[in-house]
């Protein structure tokens, strides 16, 4: 299993590994995103437009989670690192915000047979 890269204590990335979350999207592909710093990152919107005027924001390639949902499947299988999430990035817990997980992570587990784009995709980290 692969620990996913980022600014969180590695105690705390190792607890997504071998989870199952759903995409955002429900798209299986991943996606190309301007992604922020987990800490310090930008409170709002308005802090993020400024760093991308600033160059401060990355281009990433990988799969995007809703955050609220990824926190509650996380909250059940490891609460401290839930809580670790909601103390130190608590804006993670705002309606509409996302978590990117790297492509090198994670693999597609499952797929809505009938529709591609449909909810059902969600994918597993590795």
């Amino acid at each position: 299993m692969r620990t996913p890269p980022g600014e969180a204590p590695v105690w705390v990335r190792e607890k997504w590994a071998g989870l199952e979350l759903p995409l955002a999207s429900g798209d299986d592909r991943p996606t190309e995103a301007v992604t922020s710093r987990v800490l310090p990152g930008p409170r709002n919107r308005l802090i993020a437009l400024v760093w991308a005027l600033l160059g401060r924001l990355q281009h990433q390639r990988g799969y995007a989670v809703d955050a609220m949902t990824a926190m509650r499947i996380l909250q059940k299988t490891a609460a401290d690192a839930a809580t670790w999430w909601s103390e130190n990035v608590p804006r993670l817990q705002v309606s509409g915000r996302k978590l990117l997980f790297h492509t090198s992570v994670c693999e597609i587990v499952n797929v809505a047979p009938t529709n591609r784009n449909a909810s059902g995709a969600s994918f597993g980290a590795t």
